[in-house]
């Protein structure tokens, strides 16, 4: 609405009825120019930009005078609306991912004859490493499949096939560190190359039974053989990094080949519903067929690509540097050097330090208090988002305390409903505080460009520190200056004169939409890796401090470029009180236990997983001697319920059979598969009869011998099941100093104790390995305490009578699995 000539902006300060002072006789063109410029009564009461006192019965700033200010109805809704289609098109954009386009014709990927392969290997049945199904029955059928596929293939071409079974060792830094030992493991190497031969190879790995989807390659060359070729590109350096972190427990076998053969390579993997993974539930026909199809175009476009290209005849010129890459909703793929996108984020700081530059450096007398606002108000933003996180963690650790934690696992628009409206209610909460009590005199569209221009620092911040620590995710924070700064500077004129109206607030919305559909787009793939991690994190591990935590600061983010419409709208009231309730609702359903956190729903399987361990302990003293000896199913929750659920459903497992550590055995005296101790400390032991394997592990010491540098050697010899477990502890005084494990440097586990996970396939020889104690010092109980621990996971001793009915117990929601082991404990 226009008013003559007159700009909105001169309207509100003729309303307020102050005015800057000036030549009386200024003309009018002056005088709108400089009614513009933001007005200041100084700190304290307010800032830059306050042209008038707060109206009668104002609350909140939610009378700044006729006709001014952003209706909040509108406001908020306009937001919740703007973010859902958002959210509405990420969506549509995850689902066109599994859409699949023609048939394939001859010579391009069929997703339904490798959907046949998958179902005839998982009707085998379980194929632990060492077991006749794995060993035998696949590699038969994979073999048989390998050689019709010969006999059909193209005269130009040789395939040729290779059985290896070999046997190494390593160490690496996963799950805390341990070492590896594996012997005589079949691998099945099928080698396609032209008749006259070729001078160059591509590998392609996987286990038996895995198919692939999501890359995460290092070397340059292969992003962009990735970009150039893949059909279906689906790809994030952010997820290449955060799973180099180590943030997310899990490694694949990618990190040998790149560890130990310095082979540069792409790694694939599925991240959708982590929830049954390794569970009854992971099942063939669970897999869409068109991923199948969309993961096999990729994998067979890019080796095709990789197999004719000129740089893999010299790809060590161009395994150097890293690359930026990110798909675009599914649809194709952005990717460029990561000294490229250094360039490119230096530039957009540059343009954020002229815009903020130019007026914070400004006269006085030109920009009034602009800088004491802008920094009042920097720390209003910085305060508001630490208490909302306060308050949510706090929210989340009196959840956990009354044994309610994980209700959001099987809703998880629980988690949206508790902290994310908590977070949301309490920024806007702290800054109506500040734009009531220390911004009363202040002008809604100055305040307004005050808070874009702190969310525009804040950004650049992150910006500026991310490509200092050469991370090439900084990319996003970019995103998150570049366009807002655009939108800003497109949209500055029509606010300055028409304020906060449709017109602006469409344009603004606009200008957010790439920043803001990336970010969802993202934060989606965040909750669909990491929500089902929480539920096998372990007993340490409050996940909802965690998931509180990752929600408030998704919110903060989304909600960084809309503080600025807390103060361009007439009041905030509803908005709080409709979040609060919301909130409070939310919190008292879940303290109630209404939300059940596990579901067997066929449809969407959430189970919780429990391990089941029925085994027979002995311990030996220095001269040999069983000095204890028992037997008991050993129960671990893998989440952080442990079993308060578990306990109506069978009562005898309870936490009046807690177990107990044992002090001077290394990892507590417990048959751990892997070295997760430190992620589980809570755990059950069920008395019950002692297990009787008919292939027992037996475990001997071969030679006890003094080196030429005074250490004692031990050699030992281990013989048993598929699968077992080495455990060393040294003693006060004695130190590890060699052994014959990985690259002959012992790798200690969490804790300080030794770690070494034993496996073999069929027909293997006897373990025989030695260990080398440095004694500084001796001692009456010995210089080192060593365990072994044989797993039974296939075959009838996998079972036992107890463990089955115990098993059956389990209500339907869990997923447990159990099987039997042996724990024999020496001193030496």
């Amino acid at each position: 609405m226009e008013w003559g000539s007159e700009s909105a902006a001169v309207r509100r300060h003729r309303v307020g009825g102050e005015r800057r002072e000036g030549p009386a006789a200024a003309p009018p063109p002056e005088r709108e120019a400089r009614a513009q410029e933001p007005l200041v009564d100084g700190c304290g009461g307010g800032g830059g930009g306050r042209t008038r006192k707060r109206s009668p019965g104002g609350s909140g700033g939610a009378s700044r005078g006729a006709g001014t200010g952003l209706s909040e109805a509108r406001a908020a809704l306009g937001l919740a609306f703007y973010l859902l289609a958002l959210r509405t098109l990420v969506q549509l954009s995850l689902q066109q991912l599994v859409l699949r386009g023609a048939p394939g014709h001859r010579g391009e990927f069929d997703a339904l004859q490798a959907r046949d392969y998958l179902e005839h290997i998982t009707s085998i049945g379980p194929r632990t490493t060492g077991s006749p199904e794995n060993e035998i029955l696949t590699v038969h059928y994979l073999l048989e499949q390998i050689k019709l596929i010969e006999v059909q293939s193209n005269s130009l071409h040789k395939i040729s096939v290779d059985v290896q079974r070999p046997t190494g060792s390593f160490s690496i830094d996963f799950l805390g560190g341990f070492t590896s030992y594996y012997d005589n493991i079949t691998n099945v190497v099928v080698k396609l190359e032209p008749r006259d031969g070729a001078q160059h190879a591509v590998l392609a790995n996987c286990h038996f039974d895995s198919v692939a989807n999501s890359p995460g390659p290092e070397n340059p060359w292969l992003v962009q053989a990735y970009v150039s070729a893949a059909k279906h590109p689906f790809a994030s350096v952010v997820a290449q990094e955060v799973f180099q972190s180590g943030i997310i427990p899990s490694d694949t076998d990618f990190r040998i080949y790149r560890d130990f053969g310095n082979i540069p390579g792409i790694d694939l993997a599925f991240i959708e519903n982590g929830y049954i993974y390794h569970t009854k539930y992971d099942t063939a026909d669970r897999i869409l067929t068109d991923s199948i199809q969309r993961a096999g175009d990729n994998i067979l476009a890019v080796l095709k690509h990789l197999a004719t290209s000129d740089m893999l005849a010299a790809a060590s010129k161009y395994r150097h540097g890293n690359m930026v890459f990110f798909d675009v909703l599914g649809l194709f793929v952005i990717a460029y050097p990561s000294r490229i996108g250094s360039i490119i984020n230096y530039m957009v700081v540059m343009g954020v330090v002229l815009y903020l530059g130019k007026k914070l450096l400004q006269p006085k007398h030109k920009t009034g208090n602009y800088k004491k606002d802008f920094l009042c108000g920097l720390g209003i933003t910085l305060i508001s988002w630490f208490t909302s996180l306060v308050t949510v963690l706090i929210i989340a650790v009196f959840i956990s305390l009354i044994g309610q934690s994980l209700s959001w696992y099987n809703h998880f628009y629980v988690s949206v409903c508790l902290y994310g409206t908590a977070t949301v209610a309490k920024i806007i909460f702290m800054h109506t505080l500040a734009k009531r009590f220390y911004y009363m005199n202040a002008n809604d569209q100055y305040l307004g460009e005050v808070f874009f221009d702190i969310s525009l620092f804040v950004h650049c911040c992150f910006l500026v520190t991310l490509t200092y620590q050469g991370l090439c995710s900084a990319f996003i924070s970019a995103v998150w200056v570049a366009f807002p700064l655009l939108t800003k500077l497109c949209v500055h004129k029509d606010f300055k004169q028409h304020g906060a109206q449709g017109k602006f607030i469409a344009f603004y919305l606009l200008g957010m939409f790439v920043p803001y559909i990336y970010a969802l787009y993202l934060i989606w793939a965040v909750f669909e890796m990491f929500t089902p991690i929480l539920g096998r994190s372990g007993s340490e591990i409050p996940p909802d401090v965690v998931l509180a935590s990752i929600l408030a600061g998704c919110t903060m983010i989304l909600s960084s470029y809309f503080i600025n419409f807390i103060y361009l709208a007439k009041s905030t009231k509803k908005t709080m009180l409709t979040l609060t309730l919301v909130c409070a609702i939310t919190f008292l359903l879940v303290c109630s236990g209404t939300f059940f956190p596990y579901s067997s729903n066929p449809a969407n399987p959430k189970p919780k997983r429990v391990f089941l361990q029925h085994m027979t302990r002995t311990f030996h003293d220095l001269e040999g001697n069983a000095v204890k000896r028992d037997s008991g199913i050993w129960i671990n929750g893998f989440d952080y319920t442990g079993i308060s659920h578990i306990t109506p459903h069978i009562p005898e497992i309870n936490d009046s059979i807690r177990a107990h550590c044992e002090e001077n055995a290394p990892l507590c005296g417990f048959p751990w598969y892997l070295p997760v101790h430190f992620l589980i400390r809570k755990n059950w032991y069920l008395p019950a009869p002692e297990v009787s394997p008919r292939n027992p592990a037996h475990f001997r010491l071969i030679s006890k011998e003094q080196t030429p540098w005074d250490s004692i050697k031990l050699t030992f010899e281990a013989t048993g099941p598929s699968h077992m477990s080495f455990y060393v502890r040294a003693h006060k005084g004695s130190t590890l100093s060699q052994w014959s494990l990985g690259n002959g440097t012992p790798v200690t586990s969490k804790g300080g104790d030794y770690f070494v996970f034993y496996s073999h396939g069929l027909q293997a020889s006897a373990w025989q390995f030695w260990i080398e104690v440095q004694v500084s010092e001796e001692h009456p109980e010995g210089m080192v305490t060593v365990a072994i621990a044989a797993h039974y996971l296939s075959g009838e001793d996998k079972r036992s009578p107890q463990l089955d009915a115990l098993k059956e117990k389990f209500p339907d929601w869990t997923f447990p699995s159990a099987w039997v082991c042996t724990y024999d404990l020496f001193v030496f």
